[in-house]
């Protein structure tokens, strides 16, 4: 079982500590994304020295590569991956239904093939519970369905009803002991009955946290943050709660002040892939040729090594001439960003001045809404 301690509360927006077996956590925290078993382009300890707690597995791609068994012969997967510290793992839900080539869907769970080599594959409840077992995850996610936006409410009832059975066999499946626990995963849609019908079938279950699962699939932030009002009420308040594949900055500030405590996404390194930055004055695609003189820093106030060693000239240089440390850097920065994001947040938090640090937030950053 994990240890959630609540110790301050801002009107919705909380501070928190998640005891785990690999260690504490300090919410509200962002979780970098290691799918396939390693951050792309970094070294773990690289990863750590940003301030990152936790980091993200996936099920799906490491049942099929190099298979869950295979990371339990060798250690589980903090060994395996060399990261001594917390890690969640997605249940594998939302790849089946994203990634596979054809799948089918009932009541005992999806079929489908490999986006790899076509292979044949059944995953189920039970099966994802015991992938994520193997893998020794500190935090379990339950198997669940990912509808797409938009759908017809009466498909993402339907949906959402099953993912409530699939949520009691996950948890039956799930094998309890210290340091470790299962994450219940919240479904609905966009729409408000649906989402209370969820959160009561799971707070019936009972789960070691509460993940909100099914937005950030397009239905836009005004939407998100309208289901998030909605939502997060419902949910105990001395469990963490995590809202799955988020996101930009201003949508972990704006869902921060919902009563989000955990957050993970792609963007970062993604984006970091693509030349483009997050700085503390916006967003910078470092391509730009407006970039190809200047001698300054990213951004001044960063510690990273692609703010402190490099200037943007070079980075920009990097990027033009297709060199593989150009991408390094800028995800080791954009990682660094986030994690800076989640201390400044949990600083403004301890003090009671994080109304006071979003407001400054969406000041600085003009093109965004602002969403409190």
């Amino acid at each position: 079982m994990l240890q959630f301690t609540l110790i301050k509360k801002e009107k919705n927006a909380r501070r928190g500590t998640l005891s785990t077996a690999h260690g504490e956590i300090q919410t509200p925290t962002f979780m970098p994304v290691g799918t396939c078993a390693t951050v792309k382009g970094m070294m773990p300890e690289s990863v750590a020295s940003t301030g990152a707690q936790i980091i993200l597995g996936n099920t799906y791609h490491l049942m099929l590569r190099p298979t869950a068994e295979r990371i339990h012969r060798l250690g589980g997967l903090h060994k395996f991956m060399n990261w001594p510290k917390p890690i969640l793992t997605d249940s594998g839900g939302f790849q089946v239904m994203s990634l596979s080539k054809i799948r089918k869907i009932n009541e005992e769970g999806c079929t489908f093939q490999s986006h790899l080599d076509g292979s044949k594959h059944h995953l189920t409840p039970e099966r994802s519970i015991e992938i994520q077992y193997l893998l020794d995850s500190n935090i379990t996610m339950a198997f669940d369905e990912c509808m797409p936006f938009p759908s017809e409410k009466k498909d993402v009832k339907k949906s959402m009803e099953r993912s409530m059975r699939w949520a009691k066999r996950s948890k039956d499946a799930f094998i309890d002991r210290d340091g470790y626990g299962i994450f219940g995963i919240v479904q609905g849609g966009v729409f408000p009955d649906l989402r209370a019908e969820s959160v009561k079938a799971l707070t019936e279950i009972g789960f070691d946290g509460y993940a909100v699962g099914g937005l950030a699939v397009g239905e836009g932030q005004q939407l998100m943050f309208g289901t998030l009002d909605v939502t997060t009420p419902l949910l105990p308040d001395n469990k963490p709660r995590y809202l799955m594949g988020v996101g930009r900055p201003s949508d972990i500030v704006g869902s921060v002040a919902r009563g989000i405590d955990m957050f993970d996404c792609v963007m970062p390194t993604r984006s970091g892939r693509t030349a483009l930055a997050f700085t503390r004055n916006g967003t910078v695609n470092i391509r730009n040729a407006a970039h190809m003189d200047d001698l300054s820093p990213l951004d001044e106030q960063c510690s990273c090594p692609a703010c402190t060693k490099y200037s943007r000239a070079y980075l920009h240089h990097l990027f033009r001439a297709g060199e593989i440390l150009g991408a390094m850097l800028l995800t080791w920065h954009n990682i660094q960003y986030y994690q800076d994001l989640m201390k400044d947040i949990r600083a403004s938090l301890e003090c009671g001045s994080f109304e006071d640090f979003a407001n400054a937030f969406f000041d600085k950053n003009k093109t965004l809404k602002r969403p409190l």
